[in-house]
């Protein structure tokens, strides 16, 4: 088993303990999400160490640790965190994003190769063996391992999901790439890739070195693209925001290390209760 099969089974196996038991990712979300009346930006990095507990709680065969921001800074790939599988000893890094339900970078493309990668076709590609030559390119050799785990929500609606992009099936489907310039809002131009129905399926944004992250890459969007998405959640799960964590963590930020340890000793055992009442094999 190589890694990215590791990650599919992970993902399959992950997608089975929420059918079983939806109110577990239920409670974990809605307090990730919750952690936006804090900052914009705060449910992102408390999911950073919010899924890997999920994955150490309540998936048994595997364990998961948090890779932190300054190891991501020197990171080769764009991984947050490293998951385990004990039976199969392997390792395995994900990219956990937490967006709003649109547009959805998959990599930042940090070496700026997809997209010149694309030009030297022209501004149409739709020829099957030029688009079968380009993945087969060692600039397009990432596309199919790259492992995300995308938190997505609708804030007005308090709803969240986790979808997970197909990449097999995106890359097989695809039948034409095109070039769309700047403009409508677009400072610089992109390629949209399309399946044989005209369906929208991912875009590589410019990816000169003039260009930031949120500029260049691999993208996608959960509302176009929904076909090459499968859910892990089952759907959309409603969320309501847990005021209690949030004044829970004002608290905690004045208290002692004595404090959290006996605060700390609750959330285990309510923890423990939520695996007894379970189904977690």
């Amino acid at each position: 088993m190589n890694t990215q099969q590791a990650y599919l089974d992970f993902v399959e196996r992950l997608t089975h303990l929420v059918k079983k038991n939806p109110h577990l990712i239920k409670t974990t979300l809605s307090n990730i999400f919750t952690m936006r009346l804090i900052g914009n930006k705060t449910h992102g990095d408390l999911a950073e160490i919010g899924i890997p507990e999920f994955i150490n709680q309540f998936m048994y065969d595997f364990k998961s640790v948090h890779v932190g921001k300054d190891l991501y800074r020197a990171k080769e790939h764009e991984e947050d965190i490293k998951i385990t599988n004990e039976i199969k000893k392997i390792d395995f890094s994900v990219s956990l994003k937490a967006y709003g339900d649109g547009p959805l970078q998959l990599s930042t493309d940090k070496n700026s190769k997809m997209f010149p990668a694309l030009k030297k076709f022209g501004k149409k590609i739709a020829n099957s063996k030029d688009i079968a030559s380009l993945f087969d390119s060692a600039s397009f050799a990432e596309f199919s391992n790259i492992n995300v785990l995308p938190l997505i929500y609708r804030e007005t609606e308090r709803q969240c999901n986790i979808l997970v992009f197909d990449f097999a099936r995106a890359k097989s489907a695809v039948k034409r790439i095109e070039l769309e310039e700047a403009g409508s809002g677009r400072k610089h131009p992109v390629y949209r890739f399309f399946d044989k129905g005209g369906r929208y399926i991912c875009e590589v944004r410019y990816g000169d070195a003039m260009a930031n992250a949120l500029q260049r890459g691999l993208w996608t969007h959960t509302k176009h693209g929904l076909f090459y998405f499968k859910s892990i959640s089952g759907g959309w799960i409603d969320y309501s925001d847990n005021l209690i964590l949030v004044k829970l963590f004002s608290h905690a930020l004045l208290s002692t290390q004595t404090g959290h340890e006996s605060a700390l000793k609750l959330l285990v055992e309510d923890i423990e209760k939520q695996k007894r009442t379970s189904s977690l094999k």
